[in-house]
């Protein structure tokens, strides 16, 4: 809060204060405001980049689950995947001899993360493939996972959790959630272990990738990172920085070294941004999009926008500053055909704007309307993505 408008405001307590100690102890109430006035918004590097090379492997497999109290499949893909895992325990049997409705086909997903060694076991997704009604009480079947490259990297299997179920007799049916997918937890164990590169040996260098690529936001994590360690980093673009490793820091140092930069606080600067997901009627508007001089009418509905400039003067024989301040004001008139529209040439919040549409009890539908309108006056100072 900005110190001439605090002592503006809050002039009785102004009174009672130099009523105690005169104008010494004012300016140490003044100073106390500055210093607990609410900081800049910051964001951990960690938080809002990715390292390059530090990253996951999806793994799938297919196989069989067993057990299933009729709500399986009898189809033929799932008996031959049955019937060729029981020839591979030297119990060769024709898929047309198996039947009824106790085991389904599915597909098996696993992720095996960029540290995970030999032997650790990660989660397993089971997801039917078939005519299945339900997974429920089923067991999956020791099933192969492999990689992108067709290496086997994790074998999954066990009893299946499901978070739903299925119920029904001739006529009529309950369900509740996804009774087709489950879930194996520590499901799949790791046979072989992809371990991450995450630093050039080349040039010793590890490469920070932003989240939201942003040239702002990279200049001062570049700027950040040099404050500690003296031209280390570097804004290659708007998605990457480039941090040179100290020439004296060992191999054992690299992870403290990496884990210190995550800890250093950057403010992140975001494009002016609305999204407007059609499908929900859901729009999100960022924090720095604005709206030019506009006058709106939606159907019978009209927003007038106005901003007006005052002036807070501190008072005589005080610290504070001669500051210039802004109030916005939008007013929503409804049926008012005789009133002309007040253009004003000043910029306004579009949030403002969207909290005053609302408390008329304009529909998404209509937000979504007025956006694009907007956005094709030219009066959208953002950019429009639809989902």
């Amino acid at each position: 809060m900005k110190a001439g408008l605090y002592m503006r405001k809050h002039y009785d307590l102004d009174r009672m204060i130099r009523g105690w100690a005169g104008h010494a102890l004012w300016l140490v109430a003044c100073g106390l405001c500055l210093l607990f006035a609410s900081p800049a918004a910051a964001e951990r590097i960690k938080d809002i980049v990715d390292i390059k090379g530090v990253r996951g492997n999806p793994l799938q497999g297919y196989g069989v689950v067993v057990g299933l109290a009729g709500t399986g499949d009898d189809s033929v893909l799932a008996k031959r995947m049955l019937a060729n895992i029981l020839s591979k325990q030297k119990l060769p049997i024709a898929p047309k001899d198996l039947g009824g409705k106790n085991i389904a086909a599915v597909m098996v997903h696993a992720e095996l993360g960029p540290f995970t060694r030999e032997g650790a076991t990660v989660d397993v997704t089971v997801s039917t493939m078939d005519r299945s009604t339900s997974l429920q009480g089923g067991t999956l079947l020791v099933t192969e996972l492999s990689g992108a490259d067709g290496h086997v990297y994790a074998v999954a299997g066990g009893a299946i959790s499901v978070g739903g179920f299925v119920a029904g007799g001739e006529n009529a049916r309950v369900s509740k959630n996804h009774a087709t997918v489950g879930s194996i937890p520590n499901g799949a164990t790791v046979e072989k272990e992809e371990p991450a590169t995450f630093v050039d040996d080349k040039t010793r260098t590890i490469t920070l990738l932003l989240r939201n690529a942003d040239f702002t936001t990279a200049r001062r994590i570049a700027e950040a990172v040099n404050e500690t360690h003296a031209d280390a980093a570097t804004a290659d673009d708007a998605g990457s920085v480039i941090v040179q490793l100290p020439s004296s820091l060992r191999r054992s140092e690299i992870s403290e070294f990496i884990a210190a930069i995550g800890q250093l606080t950057v403010e992140v600067d975001n494009q002016a941004v609305v999204v407007i997901d059609e499908k929900t009627g859901t729009i999100v508007v960022g924090e720095n999009v604005m709206i030019s001089t506009v006058a709106i009418s939606q159907g019978n509905l009209s927003i007038i926008t106005k901003e007006i400039k005052d002036v807070s003067q501190p008072l005589p024989f005080s610290d504070g500053r001669t500051e210039v301040t802004s109030d916005t004001n939008i007013q929503a008139v409804e049926d008012a055909p005789h009133e002309a529209l007040r253009v004003v040439n000043k910029t306004v919040s579009v949030a403002d704007l969207a909290r005053a549409l609302n408390a008329m009890g304009v529909t998404p539908r209509d937000l979504v309307s007025i956006f694009r309108t907007l956005k094709a006056q030219g009066a959208l100072q953002a950019q429009l993505k639809t989902m």
